[in-house]
């Protein structure tokens, strides 16, 4: 199983009755394989997309405070979107267990930030495990329900990228006969406290986090009771499982005694004292921060990420944990082999991807403009000069207004066009543009709405009309929602119709100026997914000519996968292979040395 198949797997199989999520990879693959065990062990679940993280939080919340089972996914940066419910909920606690899976990204891999969701843990008073296998993660999914209920308290699993996208053999278990019925019983002072009795929570909070500390089923673990010594190794999540390793093949297994932590915080207090009592130096290794490095007391014996023994950002790959352990135990080290130098292009949008003609519309509507964006596989716009600002979910809406009124006050008139998915929108976009509205912010919004949320899988929005297993629901209108924000400009264009994209664009900035923010929805699906591959659409064969003179316009500026320039013959050619047929290309070479040879055949 993948990890994420795992921990969906565990999910099933102990009794969870609600999970919800929205997608951000590494955790993406746990909701829709949760669909898949639901169906294959035919239980009844409610499992849903939500419009963001926080909302997902306090649906799944809600579940577990009427006594059911529940779980809320997302990654790392969605925790901080959710995390306004997670810090009362830690007070309010729990009825049914409750887990909050937030997936780390050590690298970072596909992440703005490379941040450590134990801290924010630590921060909200919430215990969190840290696996470092798929296994292990299915095994502590069970385990962090029984805490949570043990305890009345959200208990977080933290897998990071290594764990939630790693294979292993495992065998499947069997659905357990927990089945409950929701129950919620009233208890305002609890519930809907008001601050006195918020105090008096956050005291039973610090309460319950000692006895978490003294939970047995959560103890650090001594991997290797034979070893002896003045040294010892303390280490956590896939950085424990690559310094078992390690150990076990330096002949260091039998001489140096070594800790895997399950439990990072609240570390356990008794295996402080132990560890801190039986050993002379104590060497640490975990992802990202020092969570575990902080608990321990003396700063004299522990190494770690905050001493410089253990590099203090990015992911604990084996040779970095292999050279931390060798210097630790007076071992030479194994010289550092540099990186061979990748090779292949970077990345850029799919050939035929409409966010391609979208961007390259706006450098033409408005060529010395601002172009704030937001997060996504729309991105990659960065490339074709149509992004200047990626900051974070819904950012490229509050940034364009910030980037109006900065204008203003000096007296400037700049075109401001923002981008922005309709995934992307529906979950941080509606409230900055509600915003601009009443603030009178002067700029283009253009929602890319290509259908799905393609950078994580293809799931749905709100607007698709269909949920996490594919059932029906009922669709948001997004027109309807945009002047439903007080928005006087709305129009639909579809962006692979350059010219008229273009001319859409410009009437939408003429507008702008004059009245306030303008929207113009880019509608246009996603070519690479698959449930709308149905959907008909004119194919075109496209050829480069004789006058192609090599100028590279249409590699750099467009800068199609299909658009490859030929070194030799110093001229831009198709590659028939990547080409989709989109036939926007036409509308690009200055000189217009690209051209339309017929429809594309199903062999072209």
């Amino acid at each position: 199983m993948l990890g994420n198949e795992a921990i969906a797997r565990a999910l099933v199989e102990n009794g969870c009755s609600v999970a919800a999520s929205y997608p951000g990879t590494p955790a993406s693959e746990i909701l829709s394989a949760a669909v898949r065990w639901r169906k294959e062990c035919d239980v009844p679940m409610h499992i849903q997309w939500a419009v963001n993280e926080k909302v997902a939080l306090e649906i799944a919340y809600t579940a577990s405070i009427a006594g059911l089972r529940s779980a809320v996914s997302m990654k790392q940066v969605g925790l901080n979107v959710a995390s306004d419910p997670l810090m009362s909920a830690a007070y309010t606690g729990v009825e049914g267990g409750f887990l909050v899976i937030s997936a780390d990204d050590p690298g970072p891999h596909s992440s703005q930030t490379e941040q450590d969701s134990r801290l924010l843990a630590m921060a909200a008073k919430v215990p969190v495990l840290d696996p470092s296998s798929p296994a292990h993660a299915m095994e502590l999914v069970g385990i962090g329900y029984e805490l949570s209920e043990t305890f009345r308290i959200p208990a977080m699993l933290r897998p990071t990228t290594r764990v939630c996208h790693a294979c292993q053999d495992i065998l499947p278990g069997i659905p357990g006969p927990l089945r409950r019925n929701a129950d919620f019983h009233k208890s305002p002072e609890r519930w809907a406290a008001t601050p006195a009795y918020r105090y008096e929570l956050h005291r039973k909070l610090s309460e319950t986090l000692s006895s978490v500390a003294a939970w047995p089923r959560t103890a650090p673990l001594r991997l290797n009771p034979g070893a002896t010594g003045p040294l010892a190794v303390v280490a956590s999540g896939v950085a424990s499982a690559h310094a078992e390793e390690i150990l076990r093949e330096s002949g260091l297994w039998d001489r140096l005694p070594f800790y895997r932590v399950v439990q990072p915080y609240p570390l356990h207090t008794a295996f402080v004292i132990h560890l801190l009592g039986a050993h002379d130096e104590i060497l640490v290794l975990e992802e990202t921060e020092p969570v575990i490095e902080m608990q321990l007391a003396d700063r004299r014996r522990v190494r770690g990420r905050m001493t410089g023994a253990v590099s203090e950002a990015g992911e604990l790959l084996p040779e970095i944990v292999e050279r931390a352990i060798a210097r630790f135990a007076g071992l030479t080290e194994k010289p550092e082999t540099p990186a061979e130098k990748g090779v292949g292009r970077r990345p850029t949008l799919c050939a035929g991807c409409p966010h391609r003609s979208s961007f390259y519309a706006i450098k033409k509507a408005a060529p010395r403009g601002i172009y704030p964006s937001d997060i996504g596989c729309y991105t990659l716009g960065l490339n074709l000069g149509g992004v200047d600002t990626v900051l974070c979910m819904g950012a490229a809406v509050s940034q364009a207004a910030g980037f109006y009124q900065a204008y203003r006050l000096s007296g400037k008139k700049v075109d401001i066009v923002a981008t922005i998915g309709d995934s992307t929108f529906f979950h941080a976009g509606i409230p900055p543009l509600v915003d601009a509205v009443v603030q009178g912010a002067r700029f283009v919004l253009v929602i890319l709405d290509n259908s799905t949320t393609a950078m994580t899988g293809y799931q749905a929005t709100p607007a698709t009309g269909e949920g996490a297993a594919g059932e029906p629901t009922v669709p948001v209108d997004m027109e309807a929602m945009v002047r439903g924000c007080g928005v006087e400009f709305c129009k639909v264009g579809i962006p692979g119709r350059m010219p008229e994209f273009t001319k859409l664009l410009k009437e939408a900035i003429a507008f702008s100026h004059e009245r306030g923010p303008a929207v113009v929805i880019a509608r246009e699906p996603c070519v690479m997914d698959r449930k709308q591959a149905g959907i008909p659409k004119p194919r075109r064969k496209v050829r480069v000519n004789e006058e192609c003179d090599g100028c590279r316009h249409c590699t750099e500026q467009f800068e199609c996968p299909a658009l490859v320039y030929d070194d030799g013959g110093q001229r831009v050619f198709v590659d028939t292979l990547q080409c989709t047929g989109c036939g926007v290309c036409l509308h690009v070479c200055p000189r217009g040395a690209i051209v339309e040879e017929g429809p594309m055949g199903e062999n072209a």
